[in-house]
């Protein structure tokens, strides 16, 4: 039986930098995203550099009907997936109400509930497995409220929290759960999130390569790991959003997101 892994968001950034960390393991590829020419390409190169299978499927996963689209193209080409990398997802900065309701909520869902949706699609088929794996892709901004990006922090503390309490519900299962949060990466967030002059200094100052995440990120996954902050810095960043006034962390992080 061939297994494969399902990567959402798989075109650029980390989802990409997986892609190739997976591959570099072995893992044959389902590469999801909305680029069919991005995707392609991922796949082409993937396929040149490792000896593995590669396919991919082009579609927007921030619409309502979009995980069972892919999970019923799975079934139809006769692909089972082992390992499903929730990757997919985006910010938008500035006050809320900068944004429509509808703005809103297609965030809302591509980060939340596509990848609740697709989890609970394959976790049934994960079961009949001797190993497979779920991956969710968080963030730093998880760990506290953050003015001026309060409800992409918020889909993101959903998403830890989702992920922590289904590693411990499926702990004596084949399956594992591990969520990664990573800080500033150098990825298109930063555009379409639209944030400011000081985001986008601050980012800098802090950037990751999407490699150097999707390296700490696949191993992290491989070892069971319930979750990972990337970074040494996002770390101590969550560290001190615990220990120190939330109403101090809170108004420091606005600032720079002004």
């Amino acid at each position: 039986m061939t297994e494969y892994a399902l990567i959402t968001g798989a075109s650029k950034g980390i989802g990409k930098a997986i892609a190739h960390e997976l591959a570099a393991r072995g893992f044959n590829l389902l590469l999801v995203a909305r680029s069919e020419a991005l995707l392609e390409e991922t796949a082409t190169r993937i396929t040149t550099l490792h000896p593995v299978k590669a396919d991919w499927m082009a579609l927007d996963l921030s619409t309502a009907e979009a995980p069972q689209n892919v999970y019923d193209w799975c079934r139809a080409k006769g692909y089972t997936v082992s390992v499903l990398v929730n990757n997919a997802g985006y910010g938008l900065s500035g006050p809320f109400e900068k944004y429509s309701t509808d703005q809103n909520l297609n965030m809302m869902q591509l980060n939340m509930l596509t990848l609740v949706a697709l989890t609970r699609l394959f976790v049934p088929d994960f079961h009949q497995l001797p190993k497979a794996y779920i991956m969710n892709i968080a963030s730093s901004a998880a760990y506290q409220a953050i003015p001026n990006l309060s409800l992409y922090a918020a889909t993101k503390a959903f998403v830890l929290a989702f992920s922590r309490g289904l590693h411990q519900e499926l702990h004596n299962s084949p399956i594992t759960v591990t969520c990664i949060s990573p800080g500033a990466t150098d990825t298109d967030f930063v555009n379409r999130a639209q944030l400011g002059e000081k985001g986008l200094k601050a980012a800098d100052k802090f950037n990751m390569t999407p490699d150097a995440v999707a390296s700490i990120a696949v191993r992290a996954m491989l070892a069971g790991k319930a979750e990972v902050i990337t970074g040494f810095v996002n770390k101590v960043g969550a560290a001190m959003a615990w220990l120190l006034p939330k109403t101090l962390v809170e108004r420091t992080t606005m600032k720079i997101y002004e």
